[in-house]
């Protein structure tokens, strides 16, 4: 058995589904929308390894029939694919076939390299779409995810894609400068550095527990449970990786690549959003985006696909079903 087979991550995947747990863990799904009767004991879920070019081991999770419609995920710092469990299961219930894989660095990674910016994530997930020969792919893209959708579109153009999602996306470009006059002062996340270097662990507990689901909102109930889930996918990743990305998604301009996406995106983002102020991001995309929807949600918070699933997941299916 491989060093792979017995990792944390690996096994929790086989946990629920799986006699053995070497190789690929099986459960079942409908390629048409179904019970939980039914997922429980009719279709595959796997966990696997892509290898991308420099070496590096891309860690990520394919579920449901693989002849479905795919939606491939793309978390947020410092998360993992875990981030979208909402989501996925939603889709997978409705017949998608649905995906999610780790940034390099984030989560579960083997064999990791070091090249953490926007140009090698958006190379890793060409990799990881090549590899499994997806086509008519809808990206979504949470927070850095957004941005490594927009960099991967741009970078690698829109032959595999149908459509794409900017959910409370980083684009077009965080940091202040003197042609993006609303963005956050590059001190905002200098601070972000040397906190998180101060002391990792409480910094992923104090993000979550404060403004990333805005629970620190006067009334805002909060949940322990999702600060936990938040801070356990944090620590499962390397701090190097960590560290440098917080300048992939900060400083990386996105301008070009969003000018470029000419497949339909529908722009998501929660007006009371403090990690990534509507303003300066969502607000600016749909100007740049030549087939762009903007959909701003009152009083929502910059994590609102785990606090409000209720409200995101079915403006998805909304989205995801219209004709492109």
């Amino acid at each position: 058995m491989s060093m792979k087979s017995v990792t944390r991550r690996f096994v929790l995947e086989g946990l629920a589904s799986a006699p053995a747990i070497g190789g690929a863990v099986s459960i079942v799904m409908q390629p048409t929308p179904a019970t939980a009767e039914e997922i429980r004991g009719t279709s595959q879920m796997t966990a696997q390894f892509v290898t991308t070019a420099d070496g590096t081991e891309i860690f990520y999770k394919d579920w449901g029939p693989k002849n479905a419609q795919p939606i491939l995920f793309h978390h947020g710092w410092p998360l993992s694919a875990d981030d979208w469990d909402a989501q996925m299961m939603f889709f997978l219930a409705k017949g998608y076939r649905v995906l999610a894989h780790d940034r390099r660095g984030h989560g579960f990674f083997f064999k990791q390299k070091t090249a953490y910016e926007m140009d090698t994530y958006a190379d890793d997930v060409k990799a990881l779409v090549e590899a499994l020969d997806l086509q008519n792919v809808i990206h979504v893209g949470h927070s850095t995810g957004g941005g490594e959708v927009a960099r991967y579109l741009g970078r690698h153009g829109t032959a595999r894609a149908s459509k794409a999602v900017l959910l409370g996306a980083v684009p077009p470009l965080m940091v202040k400068t003197a042609a993006n006059p609303g963005g956050l002062p590059l001190e905002v996340f200098d601070g972000f550095r040397e906190t998180f270097l101060a002391n990792r662990s409480q910094f992923f507990h104090d993000i979550p527990a404060g403004p990333f689901y805005g629970f620190n909102r006067p009334g805002a109930v909060v949940s322990q449970g999702i600060v936990d889930n938040w801070w356990r996918q944090g620590m499962m990743g390397g701090a190097k990786a960590h560290y440098d990305c917080i300048k992939a998604f900060s400083q990386t301009d996105f301008t070009e690549d969003l000018k470029k996406i000419d497949i339909p995106v529908l722009v998501m983002h929660g007006d009371d959003d403090q990690i990534v102020p509507i303003g300066a991001s969502a607000l600016e995309s749909i100007k740049l985006l030549p087939k762009g929807t903007l959909k701003v949600y009152e009083g929502l918070p910059h994590g609102l696909a785990t606090t409000h699933p209720d409200i995101v997941n079915p403006d998805l299916l909304e989205f995801f079903v219209q004709p492109a």
